[in-house]
């Protein structure tokens, strides 16, 4: 259900509903407007029962039930688009932003010379991965520690945030203690013990897709973290799995604007997993931006020959330039629309 408060409503009165919403055995989850309050009700009761008690309630504009199953995420609970902030980053407003960096960090020199490039060429946040999730047990899983200081180190020279993943919800404190955003990988998209912990953290997720998964079962991973208390998701299409072997993954394009229709969650996309081929990043890149997405997340290595994990997907520091100077127009264009799309919304 979502109750919405009139506009300027008392705290006596707000504070009156949550009563009565835990009265009837649900939990309340609100979100502070510029004018308004609304309150998110989930649980398992009465519902015609409470909707009618609360729709008397004072200061109650409206009680309404919500039809999908994920509640706190969906449009029907808030219609503005939220943006997450990621160490003074806001992805999701009025700038189209872009995540960039190597699979793995793989030592002092490679990370810092990628983390100068990116940020030379425009990225604001730098991504590295230093618990790895592989496919072979015996491949590279990561300098973890040693890692997560690497990228501390190039966070100090660059400034850009750090985006890197997590695997366990055993490991959450340590990474939360370097990371500015936890990255949850399309493998650990259902990893319910990790996305109920990070629901407890004080830092942002951004959450890929499985690579089998439907935008239903991503909504409602997105809804664990939200549930349990942390509202600041960004959604992340890499692609799935098909029968197409031409590419690594079947770049999904058209869940950017399926997401934006159900969600007020920012959405990125990642074109180095869903293609897997260098050649191909910068057009499903210039597409992302086109279809409506609020950023990009793309893998890039000074040598890529020589790297450990995802050379074949990941672009040279030059290509890096060269991809960001061909989005300008798009960006531009992303520009003037998200900006009526908002002025509509207001």
């Amino acid at each position: 259900m979502i109750i919405s408060m009139r506009p300027h409503a008392t705290k006596e009165e707000i504070e009156h509903v949550c009563e009565r919403i835990r009265e009837f055995g649900y939990k309340v989850h609100s979100i502070q407007g510029d004018e308004r309050v609304v309150i998110g009700v989930v649980g398992v009761g009465d519902v015609t029962a409470c909707l009618e008690s609360l729709e008397a309630a004072p200061g109650v504009e409206s009680a309404v039930r919500i039809s999908a199953p994920y509640k706190f995420v969906s449009r029907e609970f808030k219609q503005e688009h939220s943006a997450v902030r990621v160490n003074g980053v806001e992805i999701g407003a009025g700038e189209f932003m872009v995540i960039a960096g190597p699979c793995s960090v793989e030592s002092e020199r490679q990370i810092m010379e990628t983390a100068e490039g990116v940020a030379a060429a425009g990225a604001r946040l730098l991504r590295g991965g230093a618990f790895k999730p592989r496919t072979s047990p015996y491949d590279f899983q990561g300098l973890e520690l040693e890692g997560l200081k690497l990228l501390r180190k190039a966070k100090e020279a660059t400034g850009l945030a750090i985006v890197t993943e997590i695997m366990s919800d055993r490991d959450v404190d340590l990474v939360a203690e370097y990371a500015d955003c936890m990255q949850v990988g399309a493998r650990n998209m259902q990893n319910f013990a990790l996305l109920k912990t990070l629901g407890t953290c004080d830092r942002p997720v951004l959450l890929k897709r499985g690579m089998s998964s439907t935008i239903k079962e991503l909504l409602m991973s997105a809804e664990y973290i939200v549930a349990h208390g942390n509202p600041n998701v960004i959604l992340c299409e890499r692609g799935i799995r098909t029968f197409e072997t031409a590419t690594r993954n079947t770049c999904d394009i058209a869940a950017i604007p399926v997401l934006n229709e159900l969600t007020h969650l920012p959405v990125i996309l990642d074109p180095s997993h869903a293609t897997g081929r260098r050649s191909l990043v910068p057009a499903v890149a210039r597409a992302g931006v086109a279809i409506g997405a609020d950023g990009l997340i793309l893998e890039v290595h000074p040598c890529p020959e020589k790297a450990i994990s995802d050379g074949a997907q990941s672009l040279t520091l030059e290509g890096f330039r060269n991809l960001m100077r061909d989005l300008r127009p798009y960006v531009e264009l992303w520009k003037e629309l998200r900006g009526a799309a908002m002025a509509a919304v207001g």
